[in-house]
């Protein structure tokens, strides 16, 4: 089970949800959040990562501004969440995820999966810190296309994304044509089975494309 851990002293404080792999790791794996912060869903993915085999971290990114914050599925959440986005730089999530990648380094290779607003900041990963990343649909994504990737990438998107639109992820395909794409019959948040636009069977799929993708390149 994934415990909380300091992640960086003060001001501010920054803690994390760290679970250790179940035998020999494979690996690190840095699981980004959602814009609802390291909720009980996004704890039960780091566990799963754990189960597979890896020593996997959350990151509390909102701790930079408030900690321990985990807002509802819901619309009031989505409010609070894009205000908590709007201070926080994507320079500041990419040191807090440098931060996790090093605490979990002596296990091996590390690599980064993150959702929605975290999907982005697995990109930037990807670009900006060489390390191998899995975005589940980054809204954001289309920010940074003028960037090259520093290590491979692998995109997941539901093609009912009313958040992200069909030109929208053609151009990130465009921008990383070795990245390995893949859009589902689904809708934004599929993988996230607390909420109503959860699709078990593109979830499933996903998970498994994205552990042959760490297998691969974790080795």
């Amino acid at each position: 089970m994934a415990e909380k851990i300091r992640l960086q002293d003060g001001p501010p404080a920054v803690n994390a949800w760290m679970a250790q792999s179940e035998g020999a790791p494979k690996g690190g794996v840095v699981v980004i959040q959602e814009i609802f912060g390291v909720t009980a869903h996004i704890r039960r993915v780091v566990d799963d990562y754990a189960q597979a085999g890896y020593t996997a971290i959350a990151p509390a990114i909102f701790d930079l501004v408030e900690p321990d914050v985990e807002l509802a599925y819901d619309e009031d959440g989505v409010k609070r969440g894009l205000e908590f986005v709007g201070q926080i730089s994507f320079e500041a999530a990419l040191d807090l995820v440098k931060a996790a990648a090093d605490r979990v380094a002596q296990v091996g290779k590390v690599g980064v999966v993150g959702y929605c607003w975290g999907g982005t900041v697995a990109y930037l990963s990807a670009l900006r810190l060489g390390l191998p990343a899995v975005s589940y649909y980054g809204g954001r994504n289309t920010q940074f296309v003028e960037e090259e990737a520093q290590a491979p990438l692998m995109f997941h998107y539901g093609e009912r994304d009313a958040h992200i639109s069909a030109a929208d992820r053609d151009r990130v395909r465009k921008a990383n044509p070795d990245a390995e794409f893949h859009v589902y019959p689904a809708d934004h948040g599929f993988n996230c089975n607390d909420r109503g636009s959860y699709d078990e069977i593109s979830a499933a799929l996903a998970r498994k494309r994205t552990l042959a993708f760490f297998a691969q390149h974790l080795a």
